[in-house]
């Protein structure tokens, strides 16, 4: 579903990302860990039409995302969760989810959906009036996740869904994740919790300084114990030195 060749990004003349390529199969959950400044979000903004690619390209089904803004992946099927939540805090939680669907012209689809993710996410239905900025962190972060659903994507980019939340409230997010998973919704995360999320994925990338250092299942990584020797530049299963 996802094709990433060779994608180089920079913030000025600093390279966040070097010549990173990964593949994302339809229907799975892929994860991209990685110790701070590893290169995640921006590769996730790059995907997203946020930064633009100094070389590679982005292809997205049978598209070429690579020179497209945000406006345009967002077209294509790509929605974004981004760290930090980001919603707008001066606006209702309706009015930030029906900001979710501005790109889409089926308003009767676009009602049911909004209906159905009140359901989803009950304490936005109870706070549906309520101003975003009062939210909690917990509920700010369903409203972010929600708000990126209203785009009805086939493809979700999560960045960073459970910073700062309580354990029951990580219990949650990881809860939205797999149902979305089984509705047949695809799904890049990047977390802080590592070790869970590489269990719950059915493929990860581990980075570096902006470049893949190994990927495969846990089983392929080699667990915990793999996870930590590629996070601190150590020898990782197949002989592979990063």
């Amino acid at each position: 579903m996802l094709r990433v060749d060779g994608l180089t990004a920079r913030y000025g003349p600093v390279v966040a990302v070097r010549d990173l390529s990964l593949e994302v199969t339809e229907g799975q959950v892929v994860a991209l860990l990685g110790p701070n400044g590893a290169g995640k979000t921006t590769t996730l903004s790059a995907v997203m039409g946020l930064v633009p690619p100094a070389a590679g390209q982005v292809h997205f089904e049978d598209r070429d995302l690579t020179a497209l803004g945000p406006e345009d992946t967002v077209r294509a099927g790509i929605a974004l969760a981004p760290e930090g939540r980001r919603i707008l805090r001066t606006l209702t939680v309706l009015e930030n989810l029906e900001l979710g669907a501005t790109f889409r012209t089926d308003r009767a689809a676009v009602a049911r959906d909004l209906d159905g993710l009140l359901q989803r996410f009950p304490v936005l239905g109870d706070r549906r009036t309520q101003l975003a900025g009062t939210l909690s962190g917990g509920e700010a972060q369903q409203l972010a996740i929600a708000r990126a659903l209203m785009a009805r994507p086939r493809l979700l980019l999560l960045d960073e869904p459970t910073l700062g939340l309580a354990p029951q409230l990580v219990d949650r997010v990881f809860e939205i994740v797999e149902e979305l998973r089984r509705e047949g919704l695809t799904v890049v995360l990047v977390d802080q919790n590592a070790t869970r999320v590489m269990t719950l994925a059915d493929r990860t990338y581990v980075l570096r300084q902006g470049q893949v250092v190994t990927s495969g299942t846990s089983a392929e990584i080699g667990g915990a114990e793999g996870l930590a020797e590629a996070y601190l530049g150590r020898q990782v299963p197949g002989g592979h030195h990063v």
